[in-house]
């Protein structure tokens, strides 16, 4: 009996079960329904009201045809769709969800989605991508259907992604996750209704895929498409719907596709056509934002940190300690070099004097202009290809060059050829020539600088210690250019200080240093203007062309030479100028304790000028007309025919001039009886070069006999300067806070273009609105101000371009390195003219536009421009190294901030962008600055409300930056 019983109450479970349309769940006695239904069988559509009404709903009233019709149901204001379930704005959902609220006051937690506490903020998704559960609801149009069917269909359907996600899970949602719910009405009244389940969800660019592996339907009997005719039942069909169900969206015409096979081998490939699609999903903002992949920033959580924040710190904390480990290092070893003598040897006392044979200089044809500058060599490449091939002289054997197999080609232009030479200590040697006749290009060969030139060289080349107590060390050759390139703002006490804290020993004391520098401006006769700015850039008054001379050659000498090469002294220079240099020279040259020797290339000296030298060397079109005493011995050497009282000088250089005179080659002369050490060539970077003892000749060679010189290949190479690294960046930055302090122009026109241009773009976006066009306007306000800090780093270009060759000058004299130059470039060059003004604009555009008032936002925006001003700064001073033309790097610095803010984001979406095109992305600087400022702002929760054509608009920022710019909105740490 018992068991009878139990079998007649299952049965009738099952019945009740079985009552339930639109696969309405039976919970007893009655139907949950899904929304938009009511009745106790979920048979009854809801009339007006909203989704959040629920079960207090009212519902329609039956069709003349039997059916319940939604045909005199109006929506409520802000709802459409057939069965009024769709929302059209914010404002309805949080109006309808706070009545739903308030109704439910004593069971409020049915009405919360998980995490809804943490953000009640509502808003209306009206695109086709569903976030927790979208309805959606189109016009069905088929004219094979319409044949048949004439009158107005709609399809509704409801997704449910995550119902958990949904602000009220009973009422705005229906069924498990992944889950889909449709109903076909005709002329006001239900058809079918359709379930489908294991739905997954693709998003395009502007598709949506809602896909569903199992899909079953329902005719309702005696409805228009069910049985109503039954030469028109459709009934057997729409019953054996089954399989796959697709339902494609495009968002931008606001159609989308029912797609079953069936339906596709009825109607096409795109199955069911359906337009005029409205969607609708009430959805919290912080659901979106996750959705997105912007991390909700907790109201109340201030000790959590976000990934990023993290890794930006672990960033910043590691640079900290190896910047504080660097400083350690740096004062550890400036310590040891400055108790223990280990940096810059220095050996005085010795009379050194300088020999060449068979010079030679070769430029191949193909070496000619370059738009590229050209590379200045390394500390440990200098030398390497301006040292000559040196060979031993024994048993009166001339030394013979060995070229390499490229050296000399048939199509070679010989600049050079056969120079021979000797240069005592104590002992002047000009080298007087017409214009061309490679004057320049022998003195660079001399000072060690032939590997900064483009040709060959060839020919023995070397050193000798006259005398037997002269030590092993290093020659210190100073070198001065046709060209003084000097500190415009400093004062010549400064400057030569400058030099001598840099090219000394480490472990000279500085009152030392300092006594050095007042030797040699007593020496050099600059006692008049030591305190004097040097000037001559242009905007600074300064020396007199003689006076920055003399201070060329007291840079060159203040650290002590030992060979002194100069490049036309007195080039340009008055007559009285030009005796005061030479005076000088012979002064240094004729010193008892520290005699030089002294090589200088003269262009049209004076008589008394000419005087001054003791030796000769005539160059005619790069060949040696005469090497010998000065004075009027090349007059008789070169058979004479001067007229009485005529400049030795002029007569030489009319003889060189003239084409019929026959070239000679003068052995280089030999002291008599005097012993001397020989060595080779070495490193020019630090003017010093190392030497050691070499064999005596038996017998002497040319002209005088004498102890023979043996001239040996010997290269060393030194990596160390004088000065440490830390001494390098202290003494740097000392001249770059002068340079700033003194020359304030620059600083404050960066200063105020600053303020000028922060003022000018706060007040053209002045307070955008959170419109659509103001989201425009607001993302526009910061591509403004990034394409403004682009071509304001054009400046640095120049700077650098302008203090070129003062770096290449006292790089090539060993004064510091370049990673030390580059410090201090850093620290007053970029932070106050790049990073401040930077700060600056930015604070007063960011205020103006309205723009996120989060502290942290603003910090975050105002880092994303400091390192995009500094990546400018840089590439611009990478373009100034490389190119030696000024011109043309900014013509490519300009090209390429015209490249950048094309592939910003902001003319063109990216994601539009053809493929063959679209990877140049990549190397947009001003991209990812623009992303990561556009992320950060839309990250606050903005919000969008504007109106469309009537209809109202509320949706979240970070939606409209990816459908308008294809910014990702978790690409600000990118």
């Amino acid at each position: 009996m018992l068991v009878l019983f139990g079998l007649v109450a299952a049965s009738l479970v099952v019945a009740q079960q079985s009552t339930c349309s639109n696969f309405g769940v039976s919970d007893g006695s009655n139907c949950l329904c899904p929304p938009g239904f009511g009745g106790s069988s979920c048979d009854v559509p809801a009339c007006g009201g909203n989704i959040f009404n629920g079960a207090q709903r009212s519902v329609s009233q039956n069709s003349s045809t039997g059916g319940m019709s939604l045909s005199g149901c109006a929506c409520e204001s802000g709802w459409g769709g057939s069965g009024c379930n769709v929302c059209q704005s914010a404002g309805v959902c949080q109006s309808a969800f706070a009545a739903a609220r308030s109704s439910n006051s004593g069971s409020s937690s049915s009405l919360l989605g998980a995490g809804e506490l943490g953000n009640q903020t509502l808003t209306c998704n009206t695109q086709s991508r569903v976030y927790a559960a979208q309805e959606m609801s189109c016009a069905v149009i088929n004219p094979t259907l319409q044949a048949i069917f004439p009158l107005q269909a709609n399809l509704n359907i409801l997704r449910t992604l995550d119902p958990t996600l949904t602000p009220s899970p009973n009422l705005t949602s229906f069924g498990s996750a992944g889950s889909a719910l449709a109903q076909l009405i005709y002329d006001g009244v239900e058809q079918f209704y359709c379930s489908a389940t294991d739905c997954k969800q693709n998003v395009g660019n502007d598709t949506t895929e809602w896909v569903c592996s199992s899909l079953k339907c329902q005719c309702r009997d005696g409805t228009a498409f069910c049985g109503a005719n039954p030469n028109m039942n459709l009934a057997p069909t729409l019953n054996s719907l089954s399989g796959t169900l697709t339902v494609s969206c495009t968002t931008s015409s606001a159609s989308c596709s029912f797609k079953q096979n069936l339906l596709q081998a009825l109607f096409g490939s795109n199955g069911l056509g359906l337009s005029n699609c409205m969607f609708g999903e009430c959805v919290r903002q912080s659901v979106i934002d996750s959705a997105m992949g912007i991390t909700p920033q907790a109201e109340n959580s201030g000790s959590q940190l976000s990934g990023g924040v993290i890794a930006g710190l672990v960033v910043v904390g590691v640079a900290g300690l190896l910047v504080g480990l660097l400083v350690a290092w740096g004062c550890v070893t400036q310590g040891r070099a400055r108790k223990g003598g280990m940096y810059g040897e220095r050996v005085g006392g010795r009379r050194v004097g300088v020999e060449w044979r068979d010079i030679g200089y070769a430029v191949h044809p193909s070496t000619g202009l370059s738009l590229l500058r050209r590379r200045t060599p390394s500390r440990t490449e200098l030398g390497s290809t301006s040292v000559i091939e040196l060979r031993d002289v024994e048993h009166g054997e001339k030394p013979l060059p060995v070229l390499p197999a490229d050296t000399y080609t048939p199509k070679s232009k010989h600049i050079l050829s056969g120079l021979s030479g000797q240069v005592r200590p104590g002992e002047m040697l000009a080298i007087l020539g017409p214009s061309g006749a490679g004057k320049t290009t022998l003195i660079s060969i001399l000072a060690g600088r032939a590997a900064a030139m483009d040709g060959r060289v060839r020919g023995d080349f070397g050193f000798f210690i006259e005398g037997s107590s002269g030590s092993e060390g290093r020659v210190r050759v100073g070198f001065v250019d046709q060209t003084d390139v000097l500190p415009a703002t400093l004062t010549v006490y400064e400057s030569l200080l400058f030099a001598a804290r840099l090219r000394m020993p480490e472990h000279t004391p500085d009152s030392t240093k300092r006594a050095r520098v007042e030797t040699v401006i007593r020496q050099l006769g600059l006692q008049g203007v030591a305190n004097s700015r040097i000037g001559g850039d242009g905007r600074h008054r300064g020396l007199s062309g003689g006076e920055r001379r003399r201070v060329s050659i007291a840079l060159e000498i203040v650290a002590g030479v030992e060979v002194l090469v100069l490049d036309e002294p007195t080039s340009g220079l008055d007559s009285v100028s030009a005796g005061k240099v030479a005076q000088v020279l012979r002064d240094l040259a004729k010193d008892e304790e520290n005699p030089v020797a002294v090589i200088a290339s003269i262009h049209q000296p004076s008589s008394r000028l000419y005087h001054q030298f003791d030796s000769v060397l005539l160059l005619a079109r790069g060949q040696q007309v005469y090497f010998g005493p000065g004075g009027t011995a090349p007059v008789r050497a070169l058979g004479g025919g001067m007229e009485e009282g005529y400049n030795v000088a002029d007569f030489l250089l009319e003889v060189a001039s003239d084409e019929r005179v026959p070239r000679k080659s003068a052995s280089p002369r030999r002291s008599e009886g005097t012993p001397r050490k020989s060595m080779g060539i070495a490193s020019e970077a630090e003017n010093e070069i190392r030497m050691r003892s070499g064999r005596k000749s038996d017998s002497a060679e040319g002209s005088g006999s004498g102890s023979g010189v043996s001239i040996g290949r010997n290269i060393r190479t030194r990596t160390q300067y004088a000065a440490t690294f830390l001494t390098q960046v202290e003494v740097l930055c000392g001249r770059e806070w002068k340079n700033l302090k003194r020359d304030k122009t620059l600083f404050f026109m960066h200063l105020a273009v600053a303020c000028v241009l922060g003022l000018f773009t706060g007040g053209l976006y002045f307070h955008v609105k959170t419109t659509i066009s103001g989201f425009q306007n607001r993302v526009g306000s910061l591509f403004f101000l990034g394409s403004l800090l682009a071509f304001s780093s054009l400046s640095a270009l120049y700077n650098l371009v302008e203090v070129r060759g003062l770096f290449t000058r006292e790089r090539a004299g060993g004064y510091y390195s370049p990673a030390a130059w580059l410090a201090s470039r850093v620290l007053f060059d970029v932070v106050p003219l790049r990073i401040v003004p930077t700060i600056v604009m930015a604070t007063i555009t960011y205020w103006m536009v309205g723009l996120s008032p989060d502290a942290a936002r603003f910090f975050k925006a105002l880092l994303v421009l400091m390192l995009f001003a500094l990546a400018m700064t840089l590439f611009n001073f990478l373009l100034a190294c490389v190119f030696r033309n000024g011109g043309v790097a900014i013509l490519l610095s300009a090209l390429f901030n015209l490249f950048t803010m094309t592939y910003a984001g902001f003319f063109v979406n990216l994601s539009q962008i053809p493929p063959v095109l679209r990877w140049l992305q990549y190397f947009s600087i001003l991209k990812y600055c623009l992303e990561a400022l556009a992320v950060n702002e839309v990250g606050s929760g903005l919000m969008i409300q504007d109106t469309l054509e009537g209809v109202p608009v509320n949706v979240s920022a970070a939606l409209i930056m990816e459908l308008l710019f294809g910014f990702g909105a978790n690409h600000y740490y990118r």
